[in-house]
């Protein structure tokens, strides 16, 4: 008979296979089920149903109703209540793996039976990381600052006239005709933008020329300025249009494509032509993951948007489309984030041609998403999970 300690053991070895992109069937599990439904000896096992919970992937499954009732009995010592509470609310597989990495060191070091040894190694293991992140930090802020004042430039700021001027502006790399009589604000976003790629082209510019991956880079970012100023035209003439034509141009605007680039071009010579390339054929892995954002990003910033008189949403364009009220598109939003996350798991296994660190980039993109919109707008109002995920990773010190 399988004993509880299977069910752990059986479950952190099936979610290390599925995390690296190895195919393992969730038929190992069957073993510990009698008619579908958990042995009745596998009941107090609480270790064991929350490693299954988060090597399944899935936001409900037979054992998230275990971890629930397991939960409400109030039997479980108080850290891994914690844990199971954060586990239905966001899994492992959708949280970032460095905030992961110190919920878990926090209540692995409260467990009575802890390996000491094995708890200083992950200590000492998250200060070179968190170190790692600081110094990335220094590479990709430059560019994160220039996209998210860019972005709020188009959505909150310009009228239709100056959003064209910048717009043409920054697709020239020069100033339109109509940029003089611009406001101030205005040309330092579009002198700060050039700023940033002309430091990227001269940090990456072998003997006078520009790379490839600084050329690709700025493409990609042409085609998000030329998605903003879609997006702005519509939302100045308050014009709610098909689903399908604002998910074409929104999933642009939350820039994953963009961003991606980025990577690639931090990559240095790890980043290649042919990454690139696959990048520009606009993948289904990329695709669901931008779709993952754009309709996270408009439920909940849709009290938002409307307040300002924003309308031009996924939310208002699925009510028009399908004559639903704000309810019944809201709950089909939802079921198109989750059959997203199924997409996006699927196309992490099967996707070839490309290197793991590309598909580690494309899902931690995913999970920055889950957290950022995990039940909240975490993104226009960083003050508070925002800020605590962050505080955990950049500033605060694990002791020895």
């Amino acid at each position: 008979m399988a004993g509880e300690e299977d069910l752990y053991t059986v479950s952190i070895i099936f979610w290390v296979f599925r995390t690296y992109g190895h195919y393992i069937s969730s038929d190992v599990f069957r073993r510990f089920k009698i008619d579908g439904n958990f042995k009745e000896s596998l009941n107090g096992d609480a270790n064991g149903i929350l490693s299954l919970y988060e090597a399944a992937h899935l936001q409900t499954t037979i054992a998230s109703s275990h971890l629930e009732s397991l939960d409400a009995g109030g039997t479980c010592p108080t850290h891994l209540s914690m844990r199971m509470r954060k586990a239905l609310t966001l899994s492992q597989h959708w949280s970032m793996e460095i905030v992961a990495a110190v919920e878990y060191i926090s209540s692995y070091e409260q467990e009575k039976d802890h390996d000491q040894m094995l708890l200083n190694f992950a200590k000492i293991s998250f200060k070179f990381v968190q170190f790692q992140y600081l110094q990335d930090l220094k590479i990709v802020a430059k560019y994160m600052v220039q996209g998210g004042i860019l972005d709020d430039t188009f959505d909150r700021y310009l009228s239709l006239r100056e959003a064209e001027s910048l717009a043409n502006s920054l697709k020239r790399r020069a100033p339109d005709h109509a940029m003089d009589k611009q406001p101030d604000y205005m040309k330092f976003v579009f002198n700060f933008t050039l700023d940033t790629f002309e430091e990227f082209e001269s940090e990456r510019r072998p003997e006078g020329t520009v790379p490839y991956s600084v050329k690709a880079t700025i493409e990609e970012f042409k085609i998000f300025v030329e998605a903003n100023l879609d997006l702005e035209k519509w939302a100045q003439a308050a014009h709610v249009p098909s689903f399908e034509e604002y998910m074409e141009v929104g999933e642009v605007v939350i820039s994953v494509y963009a961003s991606m680039a980025v990577y690639f071009m931090c990559l240095g010579k790890m980043g290649t032509k042919k990454d690139y390339e696959w990048l520009k054929s606009r993948p289904k892995l990329i695709k669901y993951v931008s779709t993952k954002g754009r309709l996270m990003n408009d439920i909940y910033g849709f009290e938002d948007d409307m307040s300002r008189g924003f309308v031009t949403n996924a939310v208002n364009c699925y009510m028009k489309q399908y004559g639903v009220t704000k309810q019944e598109a809201l709950r089909e939003l939802h079921i198109m984030v989750a059959d997203a996350d199924k997409t996006i798991n699927e196309e992490l296994l099967t996707t070839t041609g490309v290197s793991r660190l590309v598909l580690k980039a494309a899902m931690g993109n995913a999970q920055i998403i889950a957290i950022l919109y995990n039940g909240y707008e975490g993104f226009t109002n960083p003050e508070g999970k925002t800020k605590e995920y962050m505080t955990s990773i950049l500033v605060d010190q694990i002791c020895l």
